[in-house]
């Protein structure tokens, strides 16, 4: 599983289920305890786990506890029923992660087949369990693999340079994943390999991810690192201080239509903030690259436009502390808060998988990404 000196968002053993409450971090390290799938819709409605990865995972778990000493009289397919029910539920937690409707969709096909010859309900829950608890020891390899791949092609791109700076949005590390991340997974890597000067972390507001996560990740692995305010990002590039900026992704279009002016292929949902990063990045000719594994990518839809983004409270812009501290806003001034925004593909220089990297296919800014994935199978 994981290294036991590593953070841990999830800790979890047959039968029990623990989440770091990321919403306390740095200065406290507590976990709640999660016993059913009510528990953990609440976990990640709430951002006490976020991050595409850990959602899904968290998600996942939290059904496998749930059902794990239930006492269920039905048949098979009632059992299989219960079981995509809840998962369908759970999905509704937050919507524009495709890895938590990616693993649902996955895991209802499976107990839906297993119930077909089947022979009691136990069954049916034993093989989601495993499934689910498969999910937790993969993702860290997957993560891994995103790091080292990320990691040569960087080098590879920047002339093997001997040092090389970062910078990063959001949290896209061990606290958003089961262990070692996605982009900050290709920073670990980079920092193991001795080439990376210095990573740094934007502040991520309004709930602050970069500088009570992403932060406290660096400091814990001690990783050269610096925060930076939002804001101060693309005085950041002009400076020539980064020479790539790493983010992660919520969601990936594949696009299979012929692209036209925004809908080129690879246009990818992450953390608001992360399209600003994009436009600084090739006004500056600094690389803007995504990590994000292949359950990311969401074959079926046509453009980033189609992808929902979801909107937050407008709490966490009118009080402190991402809306859990005092009220700093204005009182009676209206909010938009949405979650993520969408970076088109031509934007983005390449997509770093577990698979391996997703180049540019063509002169229009677009990535063969079904192509990419029908090879890599």
């Amino acid at each position: 599983m994981v290294e036991s000196d590593a953070l841990q968002s999830i800790v979890y053993s047959r039968g029990s289920l623990r989440l770091l409450d990321q919403r306390k971090l740095p200065l406290d390290v507590v976990y709640i305890d999660v016993k059913d799938s009510a528990d953990g819709w609440n976990a990640i409605r709430d951002m006490v786990v976020r991050g595409a990865p850990a959602i899904a995972i968290a998600a996942a778990l939290a059904l496998a506890v749930e059902i794990s000493d239930l006492d269920f009289t039905g048949t098979p397919a009632e059992a299989a029923s219960f079981v995509s029910k809840k998962l369908e539920y759970l999905v509704s937690s937050r919507p524009t992660a495709v890895n938590l409707s990616d693993a649902a969709t996955k895991l209802q096909s499976l107990v839906s087949k297993t119930s077909e010859s089947a022979k009691d309900s136990k069954a049916i829950f034993q093989v989601y369990v495993e499934a689910a608890e498969a999910m937790l020891v993969d993702d860290v390899a997957d993560n891994k693999a995103i790091g080292s791949h990320g990691a040569e092609f960087l080098q590879k791109q920047l002339g093997n340079s001997k040092t090389i700076s970062v910078l990063t949005h959001c949290n896209t590390g061990s606290l958003a994943t089961a262990g070692y991340g996605t982009a900050l997974g290709v920073i670990r890597a980079l920092h193991s390999g001795g080439v990376l000067e210095k990573a740094f972390c934007t502040e991520t507001r309004p709930f602050n991810q970069g500088s009570r996560l992403t932060a406290f990740e660096l400091v814990h692995d001690k990783i050269p690192a610096t925060l930076i305010a939002d804001s101060a990002a693309a005085a950041l590039m002009k400076q020539g201080c980064v020479q790539v900026v790493i983010v992660g992704a919520d969601r990936i279009a594949a696009n299979v239509i012929k692209p036209v002016s925004w809908e080129s292929k690879g246009d990818t949902a992450n953390k608001i903030g992360t399209y600003n990063l994009a436009i600084s990045a090739k006004h500056h000719g600094v690389q803007f690259y995504v990590a994000a594994p292949v359950t990311s990518i969401d074959l079926s839809l046509p453009s980033g436009e189609q992808i929902v983004i979801e909107e937050r409270s407008p709490k966490e812009l009118l009080n402190s502390e991402g809306g859990l501290g005092k009220q700093v806003a204005a009182p009676g001034i209206s909010v938009w808060n949405p979650a993520f925004d969408v970076t088109p593909a031509n934007l983005i220089t390449a997509i770093i998988t577990e698979k391996g990297v997703v180049t540019k296919s063509d002169d229009d800014g677009a990535f063969d990404i079904k192509g990419f994935i029908q090879s890599a199978k």
